[in-house]
C-alpha cells in the first residue's frame, strides 16, 4: 500500500502550531477521524443553507450575515477536511474504512457549497446549471486523481482549480458578497466566481487527464525496452 503521507495533498497549514496543537487535543480526546470527516458535511450543509436563505431574505444586514456566515462554513469545512488526516496519520488514529471516509464526504460537501452558491445567484444567466456543472466537474477532478493512483501516478493535486482553490474562490465570492449586496450587485460576484471556478475546474481535468497520460506512456515504453 502507498505511504498515506506521500499521497496527502501537500498543505502548509498542517505543520502550523495551532493545526498540530488542535490535531494532538483531538486525538488525545478520543475523537474519530472518521466523525471529523463527516462534520465536514455539516459545515458545507451550513453553508449551503446561508447561501439559499440569502436568497429567500430581503433584509440588506441579514442577507450580509449570511454571506459571511457561508464563508465561515466554508473554512471550517476545510478545517475538518485538514484534521480528519492529521488526527488519523499523526494522531495514530487511522482505521479500516478512512479512505472511504476522507473521500465521498468531500464530494458531497464540494456540491452542498457550489450548488449553493448557485442558488444564492439564481436570478442570473443559468447560476444554478452552472453551478451543478462545477459540482460534477470537481467530482472528475477527484476521479483523475484517484484514477492516476490506480494505475500507478504520483497523487495529481494539479491546479489551477484544486479543492483549495474552489473553496478559497467561493469563500472570497461570499465574502465579496457581502459587501456588494448593500448596492445589490452579490449575485454578480457569486455568479462571476462560478463561472471562473468552471473554467478553472476544467482546465484542472485537462491537466490531471494529460498527466495520467503520459504516466501511462512512460510506463508504456519502459516495459518494452
Amino acid at each position: 500500500m502507498a505511504d498515506p503521507v506521500v499521497q496527502r495533498r501537500p498543505l502548509k497549514t498542517r505543520s502550523a502550531r495551532w493545526a498540530v496543537a488542535v490535531a494532538a487535543w483531538l486525538a488525545r480526546s478520543g475523537a474519530s477521524p472518521n466523525g471529523i470527516s463527516l462534520m465536514s458535511i455539516l459545515a458545507a450543509a451550513g453553508a449551503c443553507a446561508c447561501f439559499v436563505l440569502s436568497a429567500e431574505v430581503d433584509a440588506t444586514g441579514m442577507r450580509c450575515a449570511l454571506f459571511v456566515g457561508a464563508a465561515v462554513c466554508i473554512q471550517l469545512r476545510l478545517l475538518c477536511n485538514m484534521l480528519d488526516g492529521m488526527v488519523a496519520i499523526e494522531g495514530g488514529r487511522r482505521t479500516a474504512t478512512g479512505d472511504l471516509y476522507n473521500e465521498i464526504p468531500d464530494r458531497i460537501a464540494d456540491a452542498l457549497v457550489l450548488v449553493g452558491a448557485g442558488f444564492a445567484a439564481r436570478n442570473l444567466w443559468h447560476a444554478v446549471d452552472i453551478a451543478w456543472g462545477c459540482a460534477a466537474l470537481a467530482i472528475l477532478t477527484a476521479y483523475l486523481r484517484a484514477l492516476g493512483q490506480t494505475h500507478g501516478a504520483q497523487a495529481l493535486f494539479l491546479g489551477p482549480m484544486a479543492k483549495p482553490q474552489r473553496m478559497a474562490a467561493i469563500t472570497l465570492a461570499a465574502l465579496g458578497a457581502a459587501v456588494a449586496v448593500w448596492w445589490s450587485r452579490s449575485d454578480i460576484v457569486l455568479w462571476a466566481a462560478l463561472v471562473v471556478v468552471a473554467i478553472g475546474t476544467a482546465v484542472t481535468c485537462v491537466r490531471r487527464t494529460r498527466a495520467i497520460a503520459r504516466h501511462l506512456q512512460r510506463e508504456s515504453t519502459a516495459e518494452h525496452r
